[in-house]
Order: structure tokens, then C-alpha cells, then sequence
């Protein structure tokens, strides 16, 4: 019968029977053949396709259509476009999975620049860093921090949470670090108002009359203390090793009467080395 399904030994007319002649049993190919899909009266080109495990022309399945879409984007720039089109479709992304969206967007970030545009909008979602671990928490603000300006505002914030101030002082490295700085900056203001202050010539006015009192008073309080301590040596004689604490620190105030003469008479504070070494041994 031309153009009817093949007896055994015939020719095959129709594209679908071409088809179906690459089942390779002999038995299973020609009962195929004479028995057509439910519903069908006959085989179609894509019946005999999807029977065989070929490609179809009209996909119809979801699976038909990704098997379709695949060879279509073996070339870069179709699969870019198409990707781009995809990704731009809410409705599309909310049916990707989880573990697919995270793969898309490593892959998508890896340029800088896409990188550095979403990673804002991200951290300003309390509910996403909230699922951050600890550690990966430490590592983003170690790297958002290299930069001196951003490290300088945190730190400033942070410090103005007590918990937080409180186990940062824990760190005997930090704490240096913050009195070091403390140290720095009542410097930095001191010279700055001496330099631009009107006021500053009244205060290093003031500031001598202080020195020139603590210094008097100093003096008043070594021979006080003298007057009150040396009379009760009356008749004590005191052992060898006393006596070389007492010669020694009788030097080391002898030199320091000296330094003191000479810092009044010639306005020169320089510390020699056998006093510096005096000044060191207390």
C-alpha cells in the first residue's frame, strides 16, 4: 500500500516511519509502527520523534521546550540575551531554585563592578545579615574597614555602645591603642590652641606660675619631710646595706639640686647621662 504503514521487507514512505525504522528489534519496530499513539489515528513526524527519543520540531512538555532551548544556547551571545530576558521576568526568577539563584549570582558578581552595585542594597537588609554566620560578619567588616575614613566612623559608633566598649577594653593591644590615641589627641588640641588661641599667652603665663609652684612646693616638701624624718636618727646606727640605700638616694637628690639650679639659672632642662642613670635607678 503506497504510503501506508510498511509491510515486513517493504518501504518506508512517510518522515515518521523513517523514524521509526532506527528502533532497532525488527518485532518491537513494525509493532510499533502499526500501533499509533492514544488518540492518534496515525504517527506524526514529532510522536515518532518523542517514541524514538529525538528532539521534537513543536515541543510540547516543559521538558521538550529546556531540550529545545539547549542546542539554541551553545552560542554565548544567544545565552546571554536569553538570560538577560529571563532574569528580567519576577514571575521566572521565583520558580529558579535556591541553590540555582545562589550559582546565577556568584557567577553574576564576579565582576567588580556588578559586585559592588548589589552588595549595598544587600547589606541593608537587616533579614539577610541576620543569616550571616558570625565569622563571615567579622571577615566583611575587616575588608569594608581597610579604607582609614570608614574605619574611623565605625569605630567611633561602635565605641559609643558600652557592651561593646567594655569587651574591646579586654584586648590589652586595643586599649593601648586607645590610650595612645587619647594621648595623641590632647596633644594635637593643646598645640593647636597655643598656635591659634588668643588666649594662649595668659595660659602659658598661668602654666609657668603653675610650674614655678610645684616646683617650690617640691622643694618645701623634701626639706619637710627631712626636718620630720632625720631627727629620729638620733642614736640609731643604721646597718651597711642602709647606708648605701641612704648615700645613694643622697646623690640622686644632690644631682637632682643641681639640675634644678641649673634649669632656674639658665632656662636649660637637659639630662647628662650620669643623671639620667640616677633619675632610671629610682
Amino acid at each position: 500500500m503506497a504510503g501506508g504503514p510498511p509491510g515486513r521487507g517493504g518501504v518506508l514512505r512517510r518522515p515518521q516511519h523513517h523514524i521509526l525504522a532506527s528502533i532497532s528489534d525488527e518485532e518491537e519496530r513494525f509493532a510499533t509502527i502499526l500501533t499509533p499513539p492514544p488518540g492518534r489515528p496515525r504517527w506524526t513526524p514529532d510522536e515518532a520523534k518523542r517514541r524514538t527519543g529525538r528532539q521534537v520540531d513543536k515541543p510540547v512538555t516543559p521538558q521538550e521546550k529546556i531540550s529545545a532551548i539547549h542546542p539554541l544556547a551553545k552560542d554565548e551571545e544567544v545565552a546571554a540575551t536569553v538570560t538577560g530576558d529571563l532574569l528580567r521576568r519576577p514571575a521566572v526568577v521565583a520558580q529558579v531554585k535556591p541553590e540555582d539563584k545562589v550559582r546565577a549570582a556568584e557567577q553574576l558578581s564576579r565582576e567588580d563592578d556588578v559586585a559592588t552595585a548589589i552588595a549595598p542594597d544587600i547589606l541593608r537588609r537587616p533579614a539577610v545579615v541576620a543569616k550571616v554566620t558570625p565569622a563571615d560578619k567579622v571577615k566583611v567588616v575587616a575588608e569594608l574597614t581597610r579604607d582609614e575614613g570608614v574605619a574611623a566612623e565605625v569605630t567611633t559608633g561602635l565605641l559609643r555602645r558600652p557592651d561593646v566598649a567594655f569587651r574591646a577594653m579586654g584586648d590589652d593591644t586595643a586599649r593601648h591603642q586607645v590610650n595612645r590615641a587619647q594621648v595623641e589627641r590632647g596633644q594635637q588640641a593643646r598645640e593647636d590652641f597655643e598656635e591659634n588661641s588668643p588666649l594662649a599667652p595668659a595660659i602659658r603665663a598661668i602654666d609657668r606660675s603653675v610650674e614655678f609652684l610645684d616646683l617650690v612646693t617640691a622643694c618645701h616638701a623634701f626639706v619637710a619631710a627631712s626636718g620630720r624624718v632625720v631627727p629620729g636618727l638620733r642614736d640609731r646606727q643604721l646597718g651597711d646595706d642602709e647606708r648605701v640605700i641612704i648615700h645613694e638616694n643622697v646623690a640622686r637628690v644632690r644631682a637632682t639640686l643641681d639640675w634644678i639650679e641649673t634649669a632656674v639659672d639658665t632656662g636649660k632642662v637637659d639630662v647628662d647621662g650620669e643623671l639620667a642613670r640616677l633619675l632610671q635607678s629610682e
